[in-house]
């Protein structure tokens, strides 16, 4: 893999700090600035509408600008972004600040997506897109620990400081590695650009990327409880087997890439076939220490081992007009899904089911992906063949 790529995974490995450390330091945050606990909460529901928004606006403000340009701006607006959190006198600031940081989130994994793509030959592709999540992983495994430590030790301020150096350094490291191109991102216009997401199977493709992460979301965001309260785990045993997870998560993002490479199609129907195999085993190893531990670090593989090939499937759709923006919708996508799968789960505890029952109904969620994934490709099946039967 070409060195350029690792600049990239520096990015991503930053946007996945900031993304995901906030968790840690809410009871922080809402102490130091005098707001509710829910109220500090909402900066992760803030920052998930910024991806959400971000993916289009950003994707198409930056279309005709060449792509090693539009990596430079999205990790300038990253660093003053986290540079805002950590001067931000109040909970508005914080909350704008948030936001402001996650409208480079959906638009640099997009268009990171297509510069991973173009650094390697065809063989390639999804490994490429695989390497450049692994920040994300990495993030999730050291990154977001980390960040939570020093902010609990230093004061979360000091978490965002970190994360601003991390921008600066992933600014640098860009400008230096990743090949320049004179090239926009997109040679066609605005409108043929939005086109693109009128095509019913990349439409599909979105949707097959939110059933996978509403599967996976609705699960993990209840996993702590679930471990605790179901196996009967410590509160302090939790942290080190989400560091299972995160384990699980660099297998399966690089697993992932690697069978995309060899089979896309086939790939993603074994995902997520697979994924809900997987949370409908939770349902049950939850009831025994050794298999719960085994089967959350098979949730984090088998998780992210989705990733690459949905992302290069969408991809692949997009083929010839609009791919940047596609791509950045499909990040927007998995965000949805985690949003979603959030609220599904608590859905399943309000209800009366209770926790052991959220693993059996996540599962249902991939699982009702497959179909989707077989509707995509008979509509791609019968265009293919329309100009065969018009000769």
């Amino acid at each position: 893999m070409p060195v350029a790529l690792y600049a990239l995974t520096a990015g991503a490995f930053g946007i996945g700090v900031t993304e995901f450390v906030i968790m840690g330091l809410l009871l922080d945050v809402s102490a130091d600035l005098g707001v509710t606990l829910s109220s500090a909460g909402l900066l992760i529901s803030g920052y998930a509408l910024g991806v959400v928004v971000g993916a289009p606006v950003l994707t198409i403000l930056t279309a005709r600008w060449p792509r090693k340009a539009v990596l430079l701006g999205l990790m300038a607006v990253f660093t003053i972004g986290n540079l805002a959190c950590a001067l931000a006198p109040d909970y508005t600031t914080l909350m704008a600040a948030r936001v402001l940081t996650a409208f480079a989130h959906a638009s640099f994994f997009g268009v990171g997506s297509v510069v991973a793509t173009g650094l390697v030959p065809a063989n390639k592709k999804a490994s490429a897109i695989a390497v450049m999540f692994t920040g994300l992983t990495v993030a999730n495994i050291l990154g977001v620990p980390f960040g939570t430590w020093l902010g609990q030790h230093y004061g979360w301020r000091s978490t965002f400081w970190a994360v601003t150096l991390v921008g600066v350094l992933a600014f640098a490291v860009i400008a230096l590695l990743v090949p320049r191109s004179g090239a926009p991102m997109e040679k066609t216009s605005l409108r043929h650009d939005l086109a693109v997401l009128t095509r019913a199977p990349l439409l599909l493709g979105l949707l097959t990327t939110v059933l996978s992460w509403v599967g996976v979301f609705a699960a993990f965001t209840y996993i702590a409880p679930m471990l605790t309260r179901i196996t009967g785990f410590s509160d302090g045993a939790v942290s080190p087997i989400l560091l299972v997870f995160g384990a699980g998560l660099v297998v399966g993002n690089l697993a992932g890439g690697r069978l995309a490479d060899w089979k896309l199609v086939p790939t993603v129907y074994g995902t997520l076939v697979v994924l809900a195999v997987v949370l409908a085993g939770l349902t049950f190893a939850l009831h025994n220490a050794v298999a719960a531990v085994a089967f959350v670090g098979l949730l984090g593989a088998v998780a992210f081992a989705t990733v690459a090939p949905l992302q290069m499937w969408v991809l692949e759709k997009a083929q010839g007009a609009g791919q940047s923006l596609a791509s950045s919708f499909n990040i927007a996508a998995f965000n949805l899904g985690n949003a979603i799968g959030a609220w599904l789960g608590g859905v399943v505890i309000d209800h009366g089911l209770g926790l052991g029952a959220i693993p059996w109904v996540a599962a249902l969620v991939p699982l009702a992906a497959v179909p989707v994934v077989w509707w995509a490709g008979r509509i791609e099946a019968s265009r293919a063949l329309r100009p065969v039967a018009a000769e």
